[in-house]
């Protein structure tokens, strides 16, 4: 028989749960904005110190990857720590901004953001952060601009062999007989892949969580925190954006149908970039239990980026467990952390 506290928190979370905001409302570090324009807000988390890192997100997932909640925020960590992390946010996605592709990122929005974070720290270096489609953005962006201060590159749960990604292969399998259109057509009327589609795969990915969920709510109602947890998941996918048709097509053709990166030369348009010219220091980590970046499929990193240094290491973690886990300050940060203090360029 529960006793007369326990009763009350588990009122008080069932509530919640069903009719209030959630067990656990988000708490964001404070930030400043730098700089506003569409796709490319620039944002400085706590004061000016030294070793500025710059947090690179993927498309169709919130900036907030990376200051979750208290306790699983990467930004909390990096300012404890002695750095200053800025976050380059592109916002959400609409059908004007179909035509927006890698380009647009890799020649544009990620260079101008490493140039504004390098210029508030009088021209030094920055380290970058990349996750998932992040770390893709980070890599590329290195390899094709090699003027850029960027000091040494962290790509978290960054795939490079695409075949490697088991939940992908019905869907290669197929592109190899038809090409990309079965991938691409629906996306090229939509102008994109909208944000509720993104949210959908993203639960896909993580069906047994899906499909257990009200038994882990049940069995849970008496532990705030660990609902609280499972709160924070919810909301941020339910912030998940959309990805540009542009975008998503380039995704499909390049990464998943050729599996470009996985031979160290991608094309876009008509700019060809090899994962051989990254020059500064890349850390890659892979999930141990990460369905959409397998290990095999991030470590791959080591064997085509064969113009700089190239560490891997793996940790606990789904694809954003990586990232943003319970365990994440003793596993992902912490590599993240010892390959700044001892990278060098």
């Amino acid at each position: 028989m529960l006793d007369s506290a326990t009763l009350n928190t588990v009122t008080r979370n069932a509530w919640s749960l069903s009719f209030g905001s959630g067990v656990d409302e988000a708490e964001r570090t404070p930030a400043t904005v730098l700089h506003d324009e569409p796709h490319r807000q620039l944002r400085r988390y706590g004061p000016v110190a030294d070793r500025p890192v710059l947090l690179v997100p993927p498309l169709a997932a919130p900036a907030s990857c990376y200051d979750h909640r208290p306790g699983q925020s990467l930004v909390a960590h990096l300012i404890a720590n002695g750095r200053t992390p800025y976050v380059v946010d592109y916002g959400t996605m609409s059908y004007a901004d179909r035509a927006l592709g890698f380009e647009h990122w890799i020649d544009d929005i990620v260079p101008d953001a490493i140039l504004r974070v390098s210029e508030q720290h009088d021209g030094s270096p920055v380290d970058v952060i990349g996750w998932s489609l992040g770390g893709t953005l980070s890599l590329l962006t290195c390899a094709a601009h090699p003027e850029l201060p960027i000091r040494a590159i962290a790509a978290v749960g960054t795939p490079i062999d695409y075949r490697r990604i088991p939940a992908i292969a019905p869907l290669r399998a197929i592109g190899k007989i038809t090409g990309d259109r079965p991938l691409t057509a629906a996306t090229r009327i939509l102008g994109g892949l909208p944000a509720p589609l993104v949210q959908l795969t993203y639960r896909a990915s993580a069906l047994q969580r899906e499909l257990t969920k009200p038994w882990f709510i049940a069995r849970n109602l008496h532990d705030t925190e660990t609902l609280a947890r499972m709160d924070a998941i919810d909301q941020f996918m339910a912030e998940m954006p959309g990805y540009p048709g542009r975008f998503f097509d380039q995704v499909c053709r390049q990464l998943i149908l050729r599996n470009a990166l996985n031979t160290g030369r991608v094309r876009f348009g008509s700019h060809t970039i090899e994962l051989a010219d990254i020059s500064a220091p890349v850390l890659a980590v892979g999930g141990t239990t990460d369905v959409i970046a397998p290990i095999a499929a991030v470590e791959r990193i080591t064997s085509v980026a064969t113009g700089t240094t190239v560490r891997f290491e793996s940790a606990p973690g789904s694809h954003f467990g990586l990232l943003a886990g319970p365990e994440a300050r003793e596993t992902t940060w912490a590599h993240i952390e010892e390959f700044f203090q001892s990278a060098t360029r």
